[in-house]
Formats: structure tokens, C-alpha cells, sequence
């Protein structure tokens, strides 16, 4: 296999994880177990997964100069990926991603942005620098969990320097439409496209609209995750919606950022949208069956098979 190269922009943080017995909020002070301290934020569990799948992974964002950097950066390190284009954004503190975890694995997540947001000139221009001089084929995931001129500048540079781009519209109220057009693929979350198209999506039939909307004026590719774990993929021309398969969920932390990274390794290894969707569903469908979000990611080989047996299942939603 050709070792290709997936760069990742956006979201680096902490994770700091629990399980608790109840609803989250359905008490003042709620007793939680199972602490656990993980490497966690899109970009980081993108590049986590480029790594995974064998390919050179290079991870591109801010940490800050404390001691938490190290917890969001060392297990990516041991798995490959390369983090030496991580800038330090000096008097800030490393993203915090707090999470709890519910008995249906439904998790609540609180996000202190921190060294995610704090950009200066300088390490602008070195983000753009990597992404200029990188060899092709390459693909560029990116979040909005970053200011948007530093996706604007990165969006610009992997245009002129032929490299596909995906992105997660996390946050959609940052996201600027005049730059759609200039991805390849997006994917968001029922959510997020509510707040990309202005207005709730309540059914199939309103997603597929929605994402064809999208599709016309922006990305090639547009694919809307599902909360039970599917998507519905549109493409210029075709409407899929790819089931999820039969799991457990026990956590579904990083279920998004699995789609998103599976999906943009499968694209970048010249895989159909369609077959990438499935993959992804596949890879977010494994992940939920563990605790964590890349402790729990699955290798190629599972996410391979799964996807065979849901493209099966797919269905289109042309109308």
C-alpha cells in the first residue's frame, strides 16, 4: 500500500473523562468512576486515525505551554503521528475537553477551547508553510474548533497546492459559506447542518434535501452523520442513506471524529464516497463500543469488513 499523507488542522486537547450512573445535570453534584486522562479534539483524533490506518499523519495546531500539552500530544507521538508542527501558544493553557459518560453512552461534553483559539501571525504562517511544502497525494482534514482566518489561510494553501480538503463544521457558526465551494467533502452532524442550512431537519427526506442543497452550492461531497450512527451521503449524482450496524454503544465519544477521519483516509486512498461513507459509518459504529474515543478506534481490517455488510443495506434517497 502507498503511504500517502493526511494532514489534520483544528481542535488539540485534554480529555478528561468519567462515567456516571445518571443523566448528566440530573443532579447538582453527581458522583462519577472510571476517571481517565486521554489525548483527545478533532484534529488530534483525525491524525490518530491517519497514523492507525498507516499512513503519514502530520498534526497541525496550538497547545499550550503547561504541563497538559504533553497529555494531549505523547500518546500521538507513540502512535506515529507527527507532532512537531504543534505550535506552543505561550501563557495559555492546553484545550479541556471534560466528558461525561452516561449508562447509554450518550456522553456530555464541556470544551474550554484555550491554546485551540489563540493564533498570532507567525504561527499562521508556519501552518501554511507545512501545507505548501507537502508532498501529494495528500488530503487536509479540518474543525472550526479553531479561529476561521486560520481555516481560510489553510483552505487557501491546499487549494493551490492540489490537496483535497474535509471539513468538519465544528463550530457551524463559524463556518464562512464562500469557502464551501473550495472543499472537497463536508460533515457534519444533524446538528451542524441545522446550523449550516438555518433550519431543523427532522427526517430523511429533509437531510437528503439538505444535503443536496449543500452539495449544489459547495462540496462535492456532503455527509450528514447520523445520531444513530448512519449518514446520509450526497454526491452530484447520487443520495445514499448508509445504516448503522448492529452495535452496543458504551461510549460515543469520538464517534464523529472516526466518521470524519476514516472517511477522508478513504478518499485520500482513492475509495468511491460512497464506499468512504461506509467506511466511516463503520469506524464510528466501532468506535462507540469501546471507552475513549482513540483507545477505542478499530484497525483497517474491521472497519473494512463492517463497511461491506452496510453498503449492502444502503439505500437511495433520490428524489
Amino acid at each position: 500500500m502507498q503511504r500517502l499523507t493526511l494532514l489534520s488542522l483544528g481542535s488539540i486537547n485534554a480529555d478528561f473523562q468519567v462515567r456516571v450512573d445518571e443523566p448528566a445535570g440530573s443532579r447538582e453534584t453527581q458522583l462519577a468512576h472510571d476517571l481517565c486522562r486521554l489525548s483527545g479534539g478533532k484534529a488530534s483524533n483525525t491524525a490518530y486515525l491517519g497514523a492507525r490506518f498507516g499512513h503519514r499523519s502530520l498534526l497541525l495546531g496550538r497547545v499550550g505551554d503547561d504541563e497538559l500539552a504533553e497529555q494531549a500530544l505523547d500518546p500521538l507521538r507513540q502512535a506515529g503521528v507527527e507532532v512537531d508542527n504543534v505550535g506552543r501558544a505561550a501563557g495559555q493553557s492546553t484545550g479541556v475537553s471534560m466528558i461525561m459518560v452516561p449508562p447509554d453512552g450518550k456522553k456530555n461534553i464541556v470544551l474550554a477551547t484555550n491554546a485551540n483559539d489563540c493564533w498570532d501571525d507567525p504561527a499562521i504562517e508556519a501552518m501554511v508553510a507545512v501545507i505548501d511544502g507537502c508532498a501529494t497525494p495528500a488530503c487536509l482534514v479540518l474543525d472550526y474548533e479553531v479561529p476561521a482566518p486560520v481555516v481560510r489561510q489553510a483552505l487557501e494553501a491546499a487549494t493551490r497546492n492540489g490537496i483535497q480538503a474535509v471539513l468538519d463544521p465544528s463550530f457551524p457558526d463559524r463556518v464562512e459559506q464562500a469557502l464551501l465551494p473550495r472543499l472537497y467533502a463536508i460533515t457534519p452532524n444533524v446538528s451542524e447542518a441545522e446550523g449550516l442550512v438555518g433550519h431543523s431537519l427532522g427526517t430523511l427526506d429533509q437531510l437528503a434535501h439538505a444535503a443536496r442543497q449543500q452539495q449544489r452550492d459547495g462540496p462535492a461531497v456532503v455527509c450528514i452523520k447520523l445520531g444513530d450512527g448512519g449518514c446520509v451521503l450526497t454526491t452530484a449524482d447520487q443520495t445514499l442513506h448508509i445504516p448503522p450496524g448492529d452495535v452496543e454503544p458504551v461510549d460515543t465519544t469520538g464517534a464523529g471524529d472516526a466518521f470524519t477521519g476514516v472517511f477522508a483516509v478513504a478518499l485520500l486512498e482513492g475509495l468511491e464516497p460512497r464506499e468512504a461513507a461506509a467506511w466511516g459509518v463503520a469506524a464510528a459504529n466501532l468506535a462507540v463500543t469501546g471507552y475513549g474515543s482513540q483507545p477505542a478506534y478499530a484497525d483497517r481490517q474491521q472497519v473494512i469488513e463492517l463497511a461491506q455488510k452496510l453498503l449492502e443495506k444502503a439505500r437511495r434517497l433520490d428524489g
